[in-house]
């Protein structure tokens, strides 16, 4: 038995099963006592809110024993494979371009590690701690489906780094999306061998240096572990995971301030009623209205007596249908990601029972990158119609007897004029972010790899289009908050909370300010769902 391998023995791990290591470095595991509490990964039911808790609020996490099973199953079929001399890809031959050439005994031992140091080929700025926790469960939830070959250590080591707060200093940039995330995932296994950096409790460390500081032994590399470690879209699968969160809470947020809005208008609300979106049957606009309507119930506007427009502008009775349509974007986006949270997504794949190597391209983004390139346009258009609405509001022309840009001091003062070109600037900038870039292919690797889906560009425009997004809104709901402070009726319940929430961060304008800190802070507040938390707290969930 080769170092590294692991007996079954009927024992406990994590409570049930334990594991222990034939060599003399032994791997931490927890008590019980401390994974009562844990998310469970068993490489079938990791979804999206799973992986925020995980990388965004650290919470813990424990693999199934039945996975540790399967993974040390596929490494026993593997370890025969090599002592038989079998040729695979990426365990005994080189990669990419490289695949024809075979290593010898010598060269296996060595080249996983040289591997790494190659494809550790990022660029710029660390991700987020949250992005690289959200790639490394990612990573360990592959695993746990038993295909992907590694040794159990190396699957345990991410798991201990995750629970112990262990963070690989991984580049944002540099990934094309296929072949999996290779640069930024070496950085992770970097680790894996002492090396690299590391953040632990709030120090930029050595890896070597974090992983003993948090008590995690080093697994070492062996033939196979790691290209199984870096051998999928991992990153960019954690990154639009935790994006289609926060699209999903922004969405909602754009329905609230679109029923400020609306009431600030005194819009006419026959477009709202949910019967006429059931009988076109989108489940996004039927949703939309629903939820607009809910904070508008207890409203004045709907008791008759407050005079509307036959029909408004399109910005405005067409609201449900727009962010609906991005909610059923979302929608689609979700069920593709969720979809590559739990799948065999490696190269090459181990069949155990079959004792079969399929070499193939599990690793490819497209699945991924394609619907988040439509999720971050869909959000980009639900911005254009939030400044569109803002429009109305500011423009006298269109306003229905609000104060033009909503100030008493026309002339003197301008009002919240210069928030529309704040909120455009952002806008034109999401625009320009909406191209896709799954269609953005170039090839490299001497053409060995010749279609690469560029998923992780699309992970990182739509960060940035989420951070505009929170502006924009944020600018919506000064406005209409400012708009309803000079209309004398009584708004629905869900628009005087939303209200009140904006003025504890942003006062009335009564003259001019600057608006920056205005701006600022409620992009902030927007970006922390109060308005969200508190509106449903009252009207119940908008969903």
């Amino acid at each position: 038995m080769s170092r590294g391998t692991l007996k079954l023995e009927p024992r406990t791990f994590r409570g049930d099963v334990d594991f222990p290591l034939d060599n003399s470095d032994a791997l931490f595991i927890h008590s019980p006592e401390e994974t009562d509490m844990a998310i469970t990964l068993d490489g079938k039911h990791l979804t999206i809110e799973a992986l925020v808790r995980i990388a965004r609020h650290n919470e813990p996490v424990e693999i199934h024993p039945d996975a540790i099973r399967r993974i040390a199953a596929c490494r026993a079929m593997l370890e025969d494979k090599i002592a038989a001399g079998e040729i695979m890809y990426g365990i005994n031959t080189g990669i990419g371009e490289f695949s024809e050439i075979v290593l010898t005994d010598e060269q296996v031992r060595q080249f996983q590690k040289y591997l790494i140091y190659n494809h550790a080929a990022g660029i710029g700025d660390p991700a987020p701690i949250e992005y690289v926790r959200g790639a490394m469960a990612s990573r360990v939830n592959v695993h746990a489906r038993g295909y992907s070959g590694c040794r159990p250590e190396i699957t345990l080591t991410l798991v201990e780094m995750l629970n112990r707060g262990v963070t690989p200093v991984v580049c944002q940039k540099g990934s094309v999306g296929a072949c999996g995330d290779l640069a930024p995932m070496s950085q992770i296994a970097l680790l894996l061998m002492g090396e690299g950096e590391a953040y632990y409790r709030g120090e930029r460390l050595p890896g070597r240096v974090a992983m003993e500081r948090a008590g995690i032994p080093i697994p070492g590399l062996q033939a196979r572990d790691g290209l199984a470690a870096i051998n999928g879209s991992n990153l960019l699968t954690a990154m639009s995971a935790l994006h289609l969160y926060d699209m999903d809470r922004l969405l909602r947020q754009a329905e609230i301030a679109c029923a400020m809005s609306l009431e600030a208008l005194l819009a006419n609300l026959k477009p709202y009623d949910v019967r006429l979106h059931e009988l076109r049957g989108f489940p996004g606009a039927i949703r939309s209205a629903r939820s607009i309507m809910r904070c508008i119930e207890g409203s004045d506007l709907k008791s008759g007596k407050i005079k509307t427009k036959v029909q408004d502008a399109y910005s405005m009775r067409s609201s449900p249908q727009v962010i609906g349509a991005a909610h059923d974007a979302v929608a689609y986006a979700r069920s593709q990601v969720e979809i590559e949270l739990n799948a065999v997504a490696d190269n090459p794949v181990f069949l155990t029972e079959e004792r079969l190597t399929l070499t193939g391209a599990n690793f490819q983004g497209t699945p991924v990158s394609l619907p988040m390139d439509m999720a971050g346009a869909a959000l980009t258009m639900v911005c254009v119609l939030s400044e569109r609405r803002l429009n109305r509001l500011l423009n006298p022309a269109l306003s229905v007897g609000l104060p033009a840009f909503l100030t008493r001091g026309a002339g003197m003062f301008s009002g919240l004029m210069l928030s529309q070109y704040t909120a455009d600037s952002l806008i034109v900038e999401q625009r320009i972010l909406s191209a896709p870039a799954s269609t953005m292919s170039i090839p490299a690797a001497a053409d060995q790899e010749d279609f690469v889906s560029m998923g992780m560009n699309t992970a990182v425009k739509n960060a940035q289009i989420i951070d505009n997004a929170c502006g924009v809104l944020g600018i919506e709901f000064i406005a209409a908050s400012q708009a309803l402070d000079f209309r004398d009726f009584t708004p629905g319940v869900g628009v005087r909370t939303a209200r009140s929430v904006v003025r504890r961060s942003v006062p009335h304008l009564d003259e001019d300010r600057p608006l920056f800190p205005d701006h600022t802070r409620m992009k902030e507040v927007v970006r922390s769902c109060e308005i969200l938390e508190e509106v449903e707290a009252v009207v119940g969930p908008l969903v």
